[in-house]
């Protein structure tokens, strides 16, 4: 009797296995009227996203220009990115740590206290002969101690910024502007990836530690400073992070350079993922956004190009694209990009889900936190350098005050949820927007008192907290 097995039947997926793009696969293809369908889905589902700031922005500015016909002008339009881009960086670096469902509450004496230093390294020439001995050397060993802690926990390259920032001191290159500034930085990596431990390694609530260092950094700088404010008014590239504006050909170029980016960027991430045979948009919606930020920027940069000086007998001309604009959109985009399309960007999302699941699933939720800490602070470190260009000078309170609470005020009115996983950079900057157009606005009115800013800000921070917690109320029902 034969023993031979008859020979199985032969398998689509085995003799064609080039045509399994023919299997049922998750290769939806989204539409305009698709994307319009999630966005309504998502609002009923609890994610309103940046609806509320940006319906904020237009309420406030219909009420200022009844308040106001000069709040519309170019000149006042002008001047908000230089009076709200720290909040906007500071906050930046808090969306970090507020999608972990943390706090840092010391991201804006910590960053007072970094361009303290940079102000008393270029004031005095030299570090080491502007501060205290032992101020001085506890900054070498501090920093020395960061690169330690940030290997012992893996932040390669908050390593390196804080062994950058440790040459920088020790070799009294900080007498030279651009590097004093770039050593501040560092010094807030330091910082943050000291806050960083103490919550993820010691396991103190980050509210404790950054309430202590908060403090404790406003005490620091004034040891630094001595006593004595520095000018920064007199070091034009300093002054000009906030007052400066690029030249208008400039102009031109930075807005083609983002729009032509973006588009580029989303066309070609529509078409890998469509010959990938995943979820993509369709080419109609990617140039059909596209568009409309070419439309937005075209028509900002021809406004931001004409004359806004408002003096009409003077000769000096005020024209082009402010210099904060462009540091915090280049800064917001880094941000983005860095979320959404790095490994780094989904683990991060992914702890501030659920930490405990994320630790499950591999992710070093230890590394994650310090990360978050670390950038947090060296975007606070970047507020500070950019206050102090704000008010033309390094002074005593650099930091302190309302700073830190109209930061965490913008990325909580901007969108990012206070209890961790959900938010974007950009809510920093619509977030800082609405604080901004509050003083402004009231300030185009004498009569109104000072008092309003403090009343209206507290009920616009109220309502985006309770938007908040009723969206979430809302998801987990769905």
């Amino acid at each position: 009797m034969s023993t031979e097995t008859p020979a199985p039947a032969s398998s689509p997926s085995l003799d064609k296995p080039e045509r399994a793009g023919e299997f049922s696969l998750d290769v939806e293809e989204r539409s305009i009227v698709g994307a319009f369908h999630d966005w309504v889905t998502r609002l009923r589902t609890g994610d309103p996203g940046a609806l509320p700031s940006v319906v904020g922005l237009v309420v406030l500015g219909i009420i200022f220009m009844q308040v106001s016909s000069a709040f519309l002008t170019r000149y006042n339009i002008g001047n908000l990115p230089g009076q709200g881009v720290y909040i906007a960086v500071i906050a930046m670096g808090l969306v970090f740590v507020l999608l972990l469902g943390e706090i840092d509450l010391s991201a804006g004496t910590a960053g007072g206290m970094c361009a303290a230093l940079a102000a008393v390294a270029i004031f005095d020439g030299d570090l080491s002969n502007g501060l205290p001995t032992f101020m001085y050397w506890s900054l070498v060993v501090g920093l020395a101690i960061g690169v330690g802690l940030a290997v012992w926990v893996k932040a390669w390259s908050a390593s390196v910024v804080i062994a950058l920032g440790f040459l920088l001191v020790v070799t009294n290159l900080t007498q030279h502007l651009e590097l004093a500034l770039l050593a501040a930085i560092c010094i807030g990596t330091a910082i943050g990836v000291l806050n960083g431990v103490l919550v993820a390694k010691v396991g103190i609530p980050s509210f404790v530690v950054t309430l202590a260092l908060f403090l404790a950094w406003q005490g620091v700088l004034q040891f630094a400073l001595a006593g004595r404010p520095v000018n920064t008014s007199n070091y034009d590239f300093w002054h000009n992070l906030t007052y400066g504006t690029l030249s208008p050909t400039q102009s031109w170029i930075f807005t083609l350079v983002v729009v032509l980016g973006f588009l580029a960027f989303t066309l070609t991430e529509a078409l890998r993922a469509k010959a990938a045979h995943l979820t993509h948009d369709a080419i109609s919606l990617v140039l059909l956004r596209g568009g409309l930020i070419a439309l937005v920027g075209i028509v900002l940069t021809i406004l931001a190009n004409q004359n806004r000086n408002p003096n009409e007998r003077s000769t000096l001309v005020i024209q082009g694209i402010p210099t904060a604009a462009v540091i915090a959109l280049v800064l917001m985009i880094a941000c983005t990009l860095a979320l959404k399309r790095t490994t780094w960007g989904r683990h991060l999302y992914a702890t501030g889900g659920n930490a405990e699941a994320a630790r499950r699933a591999g992710i070093d939720v230890v590394h994650m936190k310090v990360t978050a800490f670390a950038l947090c602070s060296s975007f606070g470190a970047m507020g500070g350098i950019l206050l102090a260009s704000s008010q033309s000078s390094a002074s005593l309170d650099l930091g302190s005050g309302n700073v830190l609470l109209f930061s965490v005020a913008a990325a909580v009115i901007g969108g990012t949820s206070l209890f961790g996983g959900r938010g974007k950079p950009r809510d920093a900057i619509l977030g800082a927007l609405v604080i901004v157009i509050i003083p402004n606005g009231l300030g185009l009115k004498p009569s109104l008192g000072a008092q309003w800013q403090q009343v209206i800000t507290g009920i616009v921070l109220l309502l985006a907290a309770a938007i908040d917690a009723v969206s979430r109320r809302r998801a987990r029902r769905s």
